[in-house]
Formats: structure tokens, C-alpha cells, sequence
């Protein structure tokens, strides 16, 4: 009979798809068939959805998988679906069809089927399709994928994680800080188990899964660099230079392992920027080339700065998408996720 474990996770881009290719995977090396499908493909560039998830892809590479996209990924949650959905032209009961319809040919001869949740918690309510509806699907147990950095994150894990009854598999926490760490090992996994909710594992934070290089973030920006300085320096997070001069120094002087975006006619902002140490490269929008001395000052300090023709409300939405979604989904990544899984998480209580 087949198992299947469906990877959800407590908000959006947690590492949902590096755990789950890393549990097939470890499942496959030691000897089991392995079927993986994303039920909801949310991860599209195309607001009408003609753009496929790029995770199913990436699984049905790493995995050798013979099934076609449809299959891997029944439903394409676009915006336009949504609508569809809203105004009664999805019907509940036919998309579930067809989400069974897929599992059912993905699992036949297969040991193990692992399903990767799509978006957060609530991602699917209005078809009736969120990951815990899948999960009662496919009769799937369950791993729910958390974070940590303050004791206020345990309320999302503990109410998710019970959310599942029965079904729940366990939680392993993802991307944990080294300040978070003792207090997550001392406190909270004794206070987890103790509700009755087992923690497998604590997987760390490491700087080449939590951000994206510069360079790799001028590409997906499609952004010019204007300076000849190397673009190797990651990126966590991002500052708007939107303030005065002197409040934006002090903010920048707060931060670490950000670009700022800003106007690159902002040049007072600029010069505030590389002031700070935590600034790894300025990115300048709406298509303006700052003066001759803040490039000067920048290649000086070995800071890049990119200019893109988007106004700044673009370049931060998109630039924290890049982020967020990360350069995580590459053969490199899952292959460094699973060593991390391997060292950090008790897989054996996870595989069947």
C-alpha cells in the first residue's frame, strides 16, 4: 500500500520544496519507488496561469519522473482560477476530482508519494483545497515545515501542527538562527511534545539557502550594474530608501546583509547607504544613473549598484519575491538541503 507525506508548511516560502525533494530523495537511496505532486502550483510567473510551477518541474527532474506536468500539478492556483473560483466557474468537487485522479496515477506501484503544499495555511479555502483538505484527499500524513526566531512563532506551529489531529506526521523547524537555537532545543521542543506534537529535527539557518547573491538578483531583476565590483555578497533582506538622509542612515546602520532600493536620483540616500556596513549593494529604479562620485564612492567600497528601469513599488515587490523564493530551487540546493536534513532531522521518523 502506498505512504504518502504531504510537506506543508506554517507561511509561504519556509522551504517547503527543498524538505520535500530531500525526503523523497532519501526515501529513493534507500529503496523505495517515489512519486512526488504539487496539488496547487502557486509558484507562477504568469498571472493567467500559462506558466507551469517551477517546483514539479524541478521534481520531476531530480526525481527521473515519467508523469506530465497536468498530472504533477492538477491545479493551477493563478489569480485567474481564483476568480473563476469566486464566481462559481470551478466547482469544488471536480477540481477534487482531479487532484484524486492525478494522486491515484502518481501512487499506483509507487512505496511513497510525497506532496508538496502549496502557499500558506489558508492557500486553497475558496475551492475548498487547502493543504489540510488534500491531506484527507489523498489520506496523507502530514509534515508541518516551521520557523523560529521569537517565542510568538510557536503559536503558528502548535496551532497549524494541531490543526492536522491524527494525520500529523510531526513538525521540523527550517532556517533556524544561531540566537534562536538554544531556546528552541530548551524550551519549546520539550513544550511541543509535551502537547502531543513531536518535533523531528531543527535544521539551521545557513546564509546560501536564506538569501540570493547580488548577482544572481540583477539577473532575476533584469537590472543593469553599473559598477565593476564583484557581485558574489548575499542578500537577506531589503531597506527603501524613502526618508531623509539622516533617518536613512540610521536605518541602514540597523540592518544587515541588505540592498537598498531607492530612486537613482536619490543620491543623498545613496551616499547614506554606503555608509553603513549591513548594505551590500544599492539598487537604483526608475532608469536614473547617479552621479560620478557615488559610483566612485561605491566601487571604493566594493559595493554594487544596480539600476532598473521599474519604479520602486516594483523593484521591492519583486526583489522580495526573488528573496523569498530564493535561488532555492536548483539541484545545488536540494542537494545542500539534504545533507542538512541528513544531520539535522530524524528521518527514519519520518519515511516509512
Amino acid at each position: 500500500m502506498t505512504d504518502s507525506l504531504l510537506v506543508t508548511g506554517t507561511e509561504d516560502s519556509i522551504g517547503k520544496t527543498g524538505i520535500a525533494l530531500a525526503l523523497a530523495r532519501l526515501a529513493r537511496d534507500d529503496g523505495a519507488t517515489v512519486g512526488y505532486m504539487k496539488p496547487k502550483g502557486t509558484r507562477l510567473e504568469s498571472n493567467v496561469g500559462k506558466t507551469l510551477d517551477a517546483d514539479p518541474m524541478l521534481a520531476r527532474e531530480l526525481l527521473d519522473l515519467d508523469e506530465e506536468m497536468h498530472e504533477l500539478e492538477p491545479v493551477v492556483y493563478s489569480p485567474t482560477f481564483v476568480q473563476q473560483a469566486i464566481r462559481g466557474r470551478e466547482n469544488a468537487e471536480d477540481v477534487a476530482d482531479r487532484v484524486a485522479e492525478a494522486y491515484d496515477a502518481i501512487a499506483a506501484d509507487r512505496d511513497f508519494v510525497v506532496l508538496e503544499g502549496g502557499g500558506g495555511p489558508e492557500t486553497g479555502s475558496v475551492i475548498s483545497l487547502t493543504d489540510r483538505d488534500v491531506a484527507d484527499l489523498v489520506d496523507a500524513r502530514v509534515l508541518v515545515v516551521a520557523s523560529y526566531e521569537e517565542p510568538w512563532d510557536v503559536d503558528a506551529a502548535l496551532a497549524y501542527a494541531e490543526s492536522f489531529g491524527d494525520r500529523l506526521a510531526g513538525v521540523v523547524f527550517n532556517g533556524v538562527p544561531d540566537q534562536a537555537y538554544d531556546e528552541l532545543e530548551t524550551d519549546v521542543l520539550p513544550f511541543l511534545e509535551g502537547r502531543g506534537v513531536p518535533v523531528h529535527g531543527v535544521v539551521p539557518r545557513v546564509q546560501d539557502l536564506a538569501g540570493v547573491t547580488v548577482g544572481d538578483l540583477a539577473d532575476e531583476l533584469g537590472a543593469t550594474t553599473l559598477t565593476d565590483v564583484p557581485t558574489d555578497a548575499y542578500v537577506e533582506r531589503f531597506s527603501v530608501g524613502a526618508m531623509s538622509a539622516d533617518e536613512a542612515l540610521r536605518q541602514f546602520r540597523r540592518t544587515k546583509d541588505a540592498a537598498v532600493i531607492t530612486g537613482g536620483d536619490r543620491s543623498e540616500i545613496h551616499t547614506a547607504a554606503l555608509e553603513a556596513p549591513g548594505v551590500k549593494c544599492l539598487i537604483l529604479t526608475g532608469g536614473h544613473r547617479p552621479p560620478g562620485a557615488v559610483l566612485g564612492k561605491a566601487t571604493e567600497k566594493g559595493v554594487p549598484v544596480l539600476s532598473v528601469q521599474s519604479d520602486t513599488l516594483t523593484t521591492v515587490e519583486r526583489a522580495d519575491a526573488v528573496v523569498r523564493s530564493g535561488r532555492a530551487r536548483d539541484e545545488r540546493t536540494v542537494d545542500r538541503v539534504q545533507e542538512l536534513v541528513t544531520g539535522h532531522v530524524d528521518v527514519d521518523a519520518i519515511l516509512p
